[in-house]
């Protein structure tokens, strides 16, 4: 199977540089108002900063890292200027421009062009066998899709997606008005990316969420940073780590790549980070071969059940809050400890540094992201760093715990308010504050939803925000899927993949962003987010609308939700008003409690965490539960690679801003794999040559992404990395965690093919 061509831009302009070790400075500010500045205008764009993340402002629309108490003036990053940049931009997607350009035109751009055309501006119509979007009113893109979903056999025919960028409040009425319409198809962008930690802490200490507040990583005494790429993904994090670091923290990084945020970060907040060095932040850095983080942690943790010091394991904590130490010590302590640290790839010294770090700090905190949560063993490998944390009593008390940190600004939100494939644990409130039976069987995930959508088995996609086609795993079979449907309705701000790859009739349906004033009538409305620590606040647009078609995400669910099913048994129109909304939230979701009264506050309130807040777990006994695990290595064969996806320095998930990647001396060009030099030569290859990469499964199937340059790059040796999306066509629907059912982008089998 090969990827389809696009027209990305050629590597004829691509240039490689040496990598950067620190992060942000002077570059950063320059390069995020040069952003602003081209997409926005330099008034409009200074105006816009100065609400980034504000009380008053909007929340950013890229990462989910939390603001502080008292934030300030400039609270936003240069990925985040980025962000509203995009989404503030100047440029427009009008009719015109549909009239212009076919799809099948469209088809061959690359992800990038598509993305710079600028704001959608109408609702959009691709009728069957047509090749043009057209312009539809609103009225009759609303009939066409309640007419499509009543016409179904079943509600089970229709899959509804959710972008972590959609409001608390959309998501509740969307996952309201997809309950009472009978089905709990509900694949969200969760089940690509954090999934596996949800499950992993569900099963482990009861709730799927970390445990920790930005006051907590201030107080740490030790920080894991496993996985995760901070300088480019979750920028406002290396404030947080420099405010830990002076106040005399150490950190651990542990990731295949050295990554420049972990190095040093040069604070362009402060003149010690323009003038100066900034400041070094991780003490360590473990280069682990990709997927062997399990290893790791069971080397760690056998040493703490078997280091003759007892206060490597808190017995207090463990035997007065955990189940099942006996059964984990026995099982860490028949392990051989030399195979699992040969299969880390990591020198024993300084393995053992880090384990004496562990062992010797009563604080902890252990921060993750996608590199974890994306392979095979994901929900093992996260339960494992749990196990650490609970051995060594750092859950439940201030500087300590878990923190998976989230991507985009509303995920942790999207799924609190039940947009999850399976009746929430409130389903009942749900169904006697409105009055219908919501169906109880398990619905679609993301993985799920394309597999039925290939088989004919769903014939109409909705989503709400998001790229589906480009974020999904198989790219090819992604795409096809969409295209077998009769029906493809989606809800975004600019043009993207999932527009042009999408069912025989096709609606685009534009939505306010972030930035933008929500006003009905001369009210201004605003709605709410939850961030990755739990922190429920509200945001504000304040900018003009980019067009006067444009309504927001509530109104466009709402009435989709009335011309499917009428007024009964929910008042679509009541919807209007969000504190009515936020009343139904407050009367069925736990913990949203008087939501308007509080969300009304500065800062907003915090949602309860039973571990963070009184050391009690939702489990079936009420304590943590030890997990026994089993590390299985990937099996790669003699010349291949294992692959991991990365985001480069100018993208937010599926949003590519340019084309550089700064921090790895990558500039102009996207199509580039990083290749260990050693590995290299190992295959005739060399610095700047150009390859196929074919990434090889156990049925025997294989897939291809076409042309990259190689750059040589200090990977562990026997692995490779590459960007998504261009990537993602290299990943099967079949490879998905256990447990979590999330796509393993981060674990591919590879081969490279050397192009003459």
């Amino acid at each position: 199977m090969k990827s389809a061509p696009t027209n990305d831009p050629g590597d004829e302009q691509l240039s490689v540089g040496k990598p950067k070790s620190w992060a942000a400075g002077i570059p950063g500010v320059a390069a995020s108002l040069r952003q602003v500045r081209d997409q926005m205008g330099v008034r409009k764009g200074f105006r816009t900063l100065l609400r980034i993340n504000q009380p008053d402002g909007f929340d950013c629309p890229g990462c989910a890292w939390p603001e502080p108490h008292d934030p300030s003036h400039l609270e936003f990053c240069e990925n985040g200027a980025k962000a509203v940049a995009e989404e503030a931009t100047a440029r427009r997607v009008t009719a015109e421009f549909f009239a212009a350009h076919p799809i099948s035109e469209l088809v061959d751009r690359s992800d990038y062009w598509l993305g710079q055309q600028g704001r959608l501006t109408e609702p959009m119509y691709r009728p069957a066998g047509g090749d043009h979007y057209q312009p539809i009113s609103w009225t009759d893109a609303f009939n066409r899709i309640g007419t499509s979903l009543r016409g179904l056999d079943s509600p089970d025919r229709a899959a509804f997606y959710t972008s972590g960028r959609t409001s608390n409040e959309a998501a509740f009425v969307y996952q309201l008005m997809v309950r009472a319409y009978g089905t709990n198809n509900l694949p969200d962008c969760s089940n690509m990316c954090h999934e596996s930690s949800g499950v992993a802490l569900g099963h482990a200490i009861g709730i799927g969420k970390g445990t920790v507040t930005l006051e907590d990583i201030h107080a740490a005494d030790l920080i894991l940073v496993i996985g995760q790429n901070p300088g480019t993904n979750h920028p406002r994090m290396l404030t947080a780590l420099e405010a830990a670091k002076r106040r005399g923290a150490a950190i651990v990084s542990v990731n295949p790549l050295p990554e420049a945020g972990l190095q040093a970060f040069r604070n362009p907040q402060h003149i010690r980070g323009i003038v100066a060095r900034g400041t070094p932040l991780a003490d360590v850095h473990l280069p682990i071969a990709v997927g062997a983080d399990l290893a790791l942690f069971l080397w760690i943790n056998r040493q703490l059940v078997t280091d003759t010091d007892p206060a490597a394991v808190d017995r207090e904590f463990v035997d007065g809050f955990c189940d099942g130490f006996d059964q984990l010590a026995a099982s860490l302590t028949a392990l051989d400890p030399a195979e699992l640290l040969a299969a880390t790839g990591l020198d024993e010294p300084a393995a053992a540094d880090v384990y004496k770090r562990i062992r010797s700090s009563p604080r902890i905190i252990a921060c993750w992201a996608m590199g974890l949560t994306q392979h095979r063993q994901a929900v093992a490998t996260i339960q494992e760093i749990t196990n650490t944390l609970l051995l060594r009593g750092s859950i439940g008390k201030p500087g300590a715990g878990l923190c998976p940190v989230r991507g985009h600004s509303n995920v942790q939100g999207d799924r609190t308010m039940g947009i999850v494939e399976r009746p929430p644990a409130w389903i009942d409130a749900l169904a006697a504050r409105f009055g219908f039976e919501p169906p109880s069987r398990h619905g679609l995930d993301t993985v799920g939803a394309i597999e039925a959508m290939a088989r004919g088995d769903v014939e109409v996609f909705i989503g709400l925000g998001g790229n589906f086609v480009a974020a999904a795993p198989d790219t090819d079979v992604t795409a096809a899927a969409m295209e077998q449907c009769s029906l493809t309705v989606q809800v975004s701000t600019k043009l993207n993949r999932s527009h042009v790859r999408c069912g025989r009739e096709a609606l685009i349906l534009p939505c306010l962003g972030r930035t933008e004033r929500d006003r009905q009538g001369e009210i201004d409305r605003f709605v709410t987010v939850e961030d990755s620590m739990g922190i429920v606040h509200a945001t504000r647009g304040r900018n003009d609308p980019a067009s006067k078609h444009l309504r927001s995400e509530v109104d466009i669910v709402r009435s989709i939700g009335a011309a499917t099913l009428g007024s009964s048994p929910i008042d679509w129109g009541a919807a209007a008003d969000y504190n009515t909304i936020r009343d139904h939230i407050a009367a069925v979701v736990p913990g949203f409690d008087d939501f308007n009264a509080r969300v009304a506050e500065p800062g907003g309130f915090a949602l309860p965490n039973p571990p963070r807040d009184s050391r009690t777990f939702a489990t079936e006994t009420g304590r943590a539960r030890l997990t026994v695990n089993d590390f299985e290595p990937i099996v790669v064969p003699p010349g291949r690679l294992l692959l991991q996806t990365v985001r480069s320095h100018d993208q937010f998930n599926t949003t590519i801003y340019g084309l550089d990647d700064r921090y790895r001396g990558v500039y102009q060009g996207r199509r580039v794999v990083f290749v260990n030099a050693d590995d290299l030569a190992a295959r005739g290859l060399a610095d700047g040559d150009h390859v196929d990469i074919v990434s090889e499964w156990h049925d025997g199937s294989e897939r291809r992404a076409a042309r990259f340059r190689v750059i040589a790059y200090p990977t562990p040796p026997g692995s490779c990395a590459a960007y998504f999306p261009e990537a993602n066509v290299l990943v099967p629907l079949g490879s998905i965690a256990d447990g979590s059912r999330t796509p393993t982008s981060k674990a591919i089998v590879v081969r490279l093919e050397r192009l003459t």
